[in-house]
């Protein structure tokens, strides 16, 4: 009788867990489909209304003289043994100071920190890399290669190849969430972490899902989720999509005086118009729901 119970329990819990998987998979691709159709309604519009939308990728050939501006420090590439990868990193001050190592978000490039770079150069050894997928380093193909705690990892890699054993680190966006996870992870390796516009990722989980106006801000998360239509619609058009989040008031650099040049933004566009780069990019969101041991969000549902 005793086995009978036990057995009856076995089932009813892992009835339970498989109903519960079920569930969370039915909200997140549910919600996907709601926001593809919603993206492919604004698609028809446009076409309707403007039919000399262009499907073209727009690739840019040549990239912009900011880029390679000599007061930002020098361009330098580190290929790391363990992962095989090649990523690329502007440097800048005295070697043998402190280190400062800048991460940055989506859709950026280590572009994003050059009045960071300038600023800091004098009192740091002052390092802004290309995170894997973006920019010069390299792009790995398969969407698992941007696991969370591969992502971490490259960060310890970059670290100690550059003779550190710790660093101040700052991080923005995803870069904000790849500093948190790697200063828990590393607490020894970082002196001090500076997060720009990234909750803890604890502190990001419980909110949404308990206020569902956060949910819907986020709604990118199960937009970018689906394969090559995001890649579509942010570069149809010559990359309007893009071009607005980088310069629009809700959500660009709206503060008078303060916005992108044509040059700037013409850095951005060069970075993420070349083939593969937006797809690499959108491989960090692709992972977000994924099962592993720094799935956060996934994990924070199931406690």
């Amino acid at each position: 009788m005793a086995r009978v119970l036990n057995n009856l329990l076995l089932f009813l819990i892992r009835l339970a867990l498989k109903i519960r998987v079920w569930g969370y998979w039915s909200l997140i691709y549910g919600y996907c489909a709601l926001c593809t159709t919603a993206a492919l309604l604004k698609l028809c519009w446009n076409i309707v209304l403007r039919p000399t939308t262009t499907f073209q990728w727009g690739i840019r050939e040549t990239p912009p003289a900011c880029l390679n501006d000599t007061s930002l420090g020098t361009h330098c590439y580190v290929r790391i043994k363990e992962s095989g990868l090649r990523f690329h990193y502007i440097a800048a001050g005295e070697r043998g100071k402190p280190l400062m190592l800048f991460l940055h978000g989506f859709p950026e490039f280590w572009f994003s920190w050059r009045y960071q770079l300038r600023e800091f150069k004098s009192e740091f050894r002052v390092v802004a890399v290309d995170m894997r997928g973006y920019g010069e380093s390299d792009l790995p193909l398969s969407t698992e290669s941007y696991q969370l705690d591969h992502l971490v990892t490259d960060v310890k890699d970059i670290v100690e190849y550059l003779g550190y054993n710790r660093c101040c680190l700052v991080g923005h966006d995803w870069g904000g969430t790849i500093a948190w996870l790697f200063a828990i992870h590393y607490p020894e390796m970082v002196t001090k972490l500076i997060v720009l516009n990234c909750p803890h990722p604890s502190v990001f989980t419980d909110y949404a899902l308990r206020h569902p106006s956060q949910l819907l801000k986020s709604s990118h998360f199960f937009f970018f989720q689906l394969p090559r239509f995001p890649e579509l619609m942010l570069s149809i058009n010559d990359f309007k999509a893009l071009k607005a989040l980088f310069t629009s008031r809700s959500t660009g650099i709206g503060r008078k005086g303060r916005w992108l040049t044509a040059e700037d933004l013409e850095a951005y566009l060069y970075a993420l118009s070349q083939p593969g780069a937006l797809t690499g990019a959108l491989n960090y969101y692709r992972n977000v729901f994924r099962w592993g041991d720094d799935s956060y969000l996934i994990s924070f549902f199931f406690l």
